[in-house]
């Protein structure tokens, strides 16, 4: 009885349980519908969304359509429980699925309904093997039912990304569309961006590390040389002359500072009088970026040496970023540590926050397995409230 009063996830899910067992009693209907039956219903909700009809008045139907159609083209029939989780998102929730219960499937009937509006859905994965993936196998339901599936890699063209973002569905990964964003207000000429306005609906698999874990991650474009590698080197030098009593360091915060012993001792090297003096930012700037790189930066760990070069991993998924730099003459300071050739520090042009890209869209959902302990972040962030979705079979 007090969830019901007050509990308003409670309200969505007893609201999406009711819309599912619409779309599950239509089941019989649509099984006996031929294929080409079938794929007509695309046809039919278009012009009935052209004669006024908005999503929510299509859903039940087109759900169904959805649900039948992967049942034929992949043998996988979506479960009561993952139709539920397909309205959540389409009300621009986060449905929280356990691992195995087939979040990939719920999200074929939700991206289904909403790119009949012609407006572009965004399928957001953490890589592009997962991207590549869902978009042959579960673009193939969406083809049947005559809608155009893209997929966004990264070394695509821009005249190749244009046709990808302006097909029905688009499956890429958050880092590619963030870039392609801030390439796109990088043009000089409208015509060369490759992204549609912000009209669209993503649904983001993996929310809550995407928008919790690395929502203030900043993504930056660079370009413009700016010092050359002279300094780095002597930095990197001096940092390695340092004892442990030199300086403080807090490993877990990633945060590390010389101490009086420490500045003075770089006041020796450097032969300067006050090393905090404005004169000599720069040889501090340079001094916490070589202690970074020496004492915080792990070799294998952070970042790998291949081929003469710095390559950063990515914390999160363990994968290498290949023609990524950390900014502010940090990448130059490890690529002194490691000996490397030093590359030339360049200028910020363009950079957004995962946080505030995301927000940009006319709707977002999203799915994982582990969302209710950010709950509080995704409503007062987002606006989304999560919606626990129950088992197929109990646990």
């Amino acid at each position: 009885m007090l969830k019901k009063l007050f509990d308003p996830t409670y309200k969505e899910y007893k609201k999406c349980e009711k819309l599912a067992e619409k779309v599950l009693l239509l089941e019989e209907e649509y099984k006996a519908l031929s294929n080409e039956e079938l794929q007509g219903k695309t046809k039919e909700f278009r012009t009935r969304l052209e004669a006024g009809e908005t999503l929510d008045d299509i859903l039940v139907e087109a759900f169904a359509t959805a649900r039948e159609a992967a049942d034929r083209i992949l043998g996988l029939r979506a479960f009561k429980v993952q139709v539920i989780g397909a309205a959540a998102m389409h009300f621009g929730n986060i449905a929280e699925m356990k691992t195995g219960e087939g979040k990939t499937l719920t999200s074929v009937l939700v991206a289904y309904l909403n790119a009949l509006g012609g407006e572009g859905v965004h399928i957001v994965t953490v890589n592009e093997y997962l991207a590549s993936r869902d978009a042959e196998e579960m673009g193939a339901v969406h083809k049947f039912l005559g809608l155009t599936v893209g997929l966004n890699l990264r070394e695509m063209t821009s005249e190749e990304k244009r046709e990808q973002y302006y097909c029905d569905i688009t499956y890429s990964t958050n880092n590619e569309l963030g870039f392609d964003y801030l390439r796109d207000h990088m043009v000089i000429y409208k015509d060369r961006m490759v992204q549609r306005p912000f009209h669209n609906f993503a649904i983001v698999d993996e929310v809550d590390s995407i928008l919790v874990d690395e929502a203030r991650t900043p993504l930056i474009i660079s370009g413009g040389a700016k010092t050359g590698p002279n300094l780095y080197v002597q930095a990197d030098a001096y940092v390695r002359t340092l004892r442990d009593e030199d300086y403080e360091i807090d490993i877990k915060a990633k945060h590390i500072t010389l101490n009086e012993s420490g500045m003075e001792r770089a006041e020796r090297y450097f032969n300067v009088e006050n090393l905090y003096d404005l004169r000599y930012v720069n040889i501090v700037h340079h001094i916490n970026n070589a202690l970074r790189a020496n004492y915080i930066m792990e070799k294998d760990v952070d970042y790998v040496v291949q081929e003469g070069q710095v390559i950063i991993v990515d914390q999160f998924t363990g994968r290498l970023m290949v023609g990524r730099q950390w900014s502010d003459g940090l990448h130059q300071a490890v690529e002194a540590k490691e000996n490397v050739q030093i590359k030339k520090e360049t200028r910020t042009l363009a950079t957004i926050t995962y946080q505030n890209y995301f927000r940009m869209y006319a709707k977002l959902a999203g799915m994982t397995g582990t969302a209710k302990t950010e709950e509080e972040e995704f409503r007062n962030i987002y606006n989304m409230y999560v919606i626990t979705i129950p088992t197929n079979k109990p646990v």
